[in-house]
């Protein structure tokens, strides 16, 4: 489990990931949000240049503290309003309505201090989320959000969490405006994780295979001495793929094509 919220098992779109090293185990950002704990520039040492020492005093010290949220003990992360002592373990910021930014310097906030949407807008009768399609409340709240420019994109705080998570920092924006730099720095600040890296269809074997080239003729009587696979530039054993679908190829000769046909369209398309 990690020493620091005591799961074994945790979100990973908020905790992060999991490390291990010199018998000391943490998720990446129970230790960002942790209470006076910080990174060394050396990431190479300890968790990530967070030293081991470090950890133990924070743990000690968390150890005096209860989650307001689970009861539980334990507690290293607390709201950073001047004067209010909630403390809670980061798997328990949502359910207890915490806001944690995941940038700078890593602030958090109970429910009563947590930074709200200043923009003025309110969700006509029966909106839907734009992500999942379930009504939204009728008005901005912890989990109903709202896109601060075009003020029409309403969704849930789960829905538009996932969607950073999948899209990435350099194609995030607001599903229905394609806003970029307002939409990110609202949803930074009310507490939405946007990761450092490509979008992850971009990394994805499924949608790889939509971007190859069918590449095989598809005649019922292939004639081309070298296979079905062999293709060449031009002359018979041109391969034309369907001008409708792309999804089935042919030989100008396995289907009676002359040299000058540009296009061809196959039996299902046609």
């Amino acid at each position: 489990a990690c020493l620091l919220c005591r799961r074994a098992e945790a979100d990973p779109d908020i905790c992060g990931r999991k490390l291990e090293k010199q018998g000391l185990c943490a998720h990446e950002f129970c230790l960002f949000l942790a209470n006076e704990l910080f990174q060394q520039q050396d990431e190479e040492v300890g968790l990530m240049g967070f030293l081991p020492e470090d950890i133990q005093r924070t743990i000690e010290r968390a150890a005096q503290k209860r989650c307001f949220v689970c009861g539980e003990s334990g507690a290293a992360i607390t709201c950073r309003e001047t004067g209010c002592d909630r403390s809670f373990h980061l798997p328990c910021a949502v359910e207890g309505g915490c806001t944690t930014q995941f940038f700078g310097l890593y602030r958090s906030f109970c429910w009563e201090h947590r930074p709200e949407q200043a923009v003025e807008a309110a969700p006509e009768e029966n909106t839907t989320c734009l992500i999942c399609l379930d009504p939204v409340e009728d008005r901005k709240s912890y989990s109903t959000m709202v896109c601060p420019a075009c003020k029409h994109a309403w969704f849930h705080r789960g829905c538009i969490q996932n969607q950073a998570i999948h899209v990435g920092f350099s194609c995030f924006c607001c599903p229905h405006c394609q806003n970029e730099y307002r939409f990110l720095m609202e949803m930074l600040t009310m507490g939405i994780r946007l990761p450092r890296r490509l979008p992850s269809w971009e990394n994805s074997h499924a949608y790889a295979a939509l971007s190859e080239r069918h590449s095989r003729c598809d005649a019922s009587e292939c004639l081309c001495p070298g296979g079905r696979e062999q293709a060449e530039e031009e002359g018979p054993w041109h391969l034309l793929l369907c001008c409708s679908c792309a999804a089935e190829g042919t030989h100008r000769r396995c289907s009676c094509l002359t040299n000058s046909t540009a296009s061809w369209e196959c039996n299902s398309c046609a």
